[in-house]
């Protein structure tokens, strides 16, 4: 048996275990070969971090955004040299391809490169004053602790995401790892440890899936905590915005999606079929960003799904650790289960089955089903695995209403030869982003990325990030003497 993955936490720039040396594991979804085995941290190590995350803010907050880029740069090319690390911990963790974990760590560096750029960009503003020789300004500084909670789907960028900007801004971090990536995320602290941040900027905290609420809200109630930033589920996002409204702590939510994807009639099928299929099927569908329904008008969908299908049953799949996939395994029994009995309401009312079905095993094929309609349950529920259903429409008024007649709002797509018809129909979709002619997953670390309705609030990439993660204060300079009424 391959020896487990054994990340430990990292506190105040030390690297040691939870209080009582308590443990939990993490197994390979596919075989249950044991694949980590990380700190189960308790309440008192939650707030030992806060604290020295709050001590380090002190100093941390005046270094200058020079020594702060250098040290994001160098934290990036580190990353960047584990790439065969984050290959194996994501392939044994969560069952990734290793072409999804490089992009991950690609990405990640990026997103590292990019909050580096950012360190000049946070700015403010002179607003004329009405009070003769009062020189007032907008300022935004760093608000102070900042807990990001990260989840395994794409766990190098996601991990990377909830830190980078936070730290870019002046912000000292605490990056609760994911349950079922807890030595995929370790490694992303590892490389900014080695880059040389100062001892208690950089925190990381796991915990055993059965006390991640108590941890959550233990660094949530604590003061030193300004910011908090969840990625994950929308049950789960709900719980974490209550418990920051019951403290008064803005919170940044990247929840989940039901992203349409909307071939009109005058779509290049070409393109729009290499989108879907990249876009449903990248990372077996576990992506927020994935292509959940496929809205296909009706005067094409015969022949657009031949041949999405036909692609899709071509989609390689099998364990990750024995050689280059598309399709890895899905995380857990949960997604299969899922998927398989979204599959069984699906047929039982009336849908077809184009290609794949049902698995018994964390390998699980590409699966098409066309006439999908509302009764169904893959019609409003995320799927958030390799199953995918086709909805035909007549019209574009149709497709737009079937496209938001859905409680989530993360990504989306249309497909349309006719730009400005495409353009029209994107700003009538109700979700945070949309791609015109290109799929529905897309990731730039300059970009506002965030969603509506069921899918959270607040941006994280680029300016609306610096934004989410310093305070703008109002600042005055009385230059002139200023007469007052008494």
């Amino acid at each position: 048996m391959t020896p487990a993955l054994t990340p430990a936490l990292f506190i105040n720039g030390q690297r040691c275990m939870a209080e009582n040396n308590a443990m939990f594991e993490r197994r390979n979804p596919l075989d249950e070969e044991l694949a980590s085995l990380a700190p189960a941290a308790s309440v008192a190590d939650m707030q030992r971090a806060v604290e020295c995350a709050a001590a380090a803010f002190e100093s941390w907050r005046d270094v200058g955004p020079g020594a702060r880029r250098a040290l994001l740069l160098d934290a990036a090319e580190r990353l960047e040299a584990r790439c065969a690390d984050f290959v194996s911990a994501m392939a044994r963790e969560t069952g990734a391809s290793a072409q999804w974990a490089e992009f991950n760590v690609h990405l990640g560096a990026g997103l590292l490169r990019e909050a580096a750029a950012l360190t000049t960009q946070v700015s403010g503003e002179v607003i004329p004053s009405d009070v003769p020789g009062n020189l007032a300004l907008a300022v935004r500084q760093p608000a102070g602790v900042v807990l990001g909670i990260a989840p395994w789907n794409a766990p190098v960028i996601l991990g990377v995401r909830a830190i980078a900007t936070p730290l870019a801004c002046g912000n000292c971090v605490i990056l609760k790892g994911s349950e079922l990536s807890p030595a995929t995320h370790g490694l992303i602290v590892d490389a900014l440890n080695d880059a040389g941040f100062a001892p208690g900027v950089v925190n990381f905290v796991t915990n055993a899936p059965e006390d991640a609420a108590q941890i959550v809200e233990a660094a949530i109630a604590h003061p030193a905590v300004r910011r908090v930033n969840f990625t994950g589920s929308t049950g789960v996002g709900k719980i974490i915005a209550q418990t920051c409204a019951r403290y008064l702590k803005p919170a940044v939510l990247e929840l989940g999606g039901k992203a349409p994807l909307l071939v009109l009639d005058d779509a290049d099928f070409d393109t729009a079929v290499n989108c879907a299929i990249f876009g449903a099927f990248a990372n077996s569908g576990q992506i927020c960003m994935s292509t959940e329904r496929i809205i296909v008008d009706e005067s094409i969908a015969d022949a657009f799904v031949e041949r999405f299908a036909r692609r899709a049953g071509e989609l390689p799949c099998r364990d990750p650790r024995e050689g280059p996939t598309v399709l890895g395994a899905v995380a857990d029994s949960r997604c299969v289960e899922r998927c398989n009995a979204l599959i069984d309401d699906a047929l039982a009312k009336g849908a077809r089955l184009v290609t794949g079905g049902k698995s018994h095993s964390a390998l699980m094929a590409a699966t098409v089903l066309d006439g999908i309609t509302p009764d169904m349950q893959i019609y409003h529920e995320e799927a958030f695995g390799p199953v995918k259903g086709i909805v035909r429409v007549s019209g574009e008024a149709q497709a737009i209403a079937c496209a938001n007649d859905n409680a989530f709002g993360l990504s989306s797509a249309v497909f349309s030869r006719d730009t400005a018809r495409a353009w029209r129909v994107a700003q009538r979709l109700q979700s945070g982003i949309c791609h015109i002619n290109g799929p529905t997953v897309h990731d730039e670390p300059q970009m506002p990325f965030g969603g509506v309705k069921a899918s959270g609030y607040g941006r994280f990439g680029g300016q609306a990030g610096i934004q989410e993660f310093t305070d703008l204060r109002w600042i005055t300079l009385q230059t002139t003497p200023r007469p007052m009424p008494f």
